[in-house]
């Protein structure tokens, strides 16, 4: 089963194809451009409800299911991004070789990244700077929804994140509001401990 997605994701990503998938953990559909293929998460330009690019999504291959190619309104949506004049400026540089590396790569090149853990917190997300990696946890300064930046950095289980976000309409305006934290002291002592 996951060589078949795995064959499905890099068909999409080879031929430029929009992707149209469902994950245990969604209402709705997800569709994009299929970017980048690591050995666990893949990384996907967004396409969201209003027809516009909204940043960059990295979800787990294996929670991928209903995979279409390509999507059933490909012609559709293809003209409309178009017409609208939307296009993907660039392809990130993420590098897909583990999730602390997906993370780190993020965190370089975007001011906010989201984190989810879907299967322990549905429903949830969590936006901030990366402040540490270790083997089993992330160190994460989290930034509120009112744009403000939490005191200390909280813990997650590497092993419980699902997806990671970055790049996206909300990411931008809690930056644009919140603009860039604090440097957190010890955070990374606190960490190794």
């Amino acid at each position: 089963m996951t060589q078949a997605r795995n064959a499905k994701l890099k068909e999409a990503c080879s031929n430029a194809m929009i992707a149209r998938f469902w994950t245990p953990f969604d209402e709705d559909w997800t569709h994009g451009y299929v970017l980048d293929i690591g050995p666990e998460f893949f990384l996907l330009a967004v396409i969201d409800d209003k027809i516009k690019f909204n940043g960059f999504e990295c979800h787990r291959v294996s929670d991928i299911k209903r995979l279409k190619l390509p999507d059933p309104y490909e012609d559709f949506t293809a003209a409309a991004l178009r017409k609208q004049k939307q296009r993907i400026a660039r392809k990130p540089n993420i590098d897909l070789s583990s999730l602390a590396a997906l993370l780190e790569s993020a965190n370089a090149l975007f001011p906010l990244v989201t984190i989810h853990q879907e299967r322990v917190k549905p429903g949830e997300c969590f936006i901030g700077k990366v402040v540490n990696i270790s083997k089993k946890n992330l160190l994460l300064h989290e930034i509120d929804p009112g744009a403000v930046w939490h005191q200390k950095p909280s813990r997650f289980r590497l092993s419980d994140i699902t997806r990671v976000d970055f790049g996206g309409g909300y990411e931008e305006a809690l930056h644009l509001v919140g603009g860039n934290p604090k440097p957190l002291m010890n955070a990374k002592r606190r960490e190794k401990k």
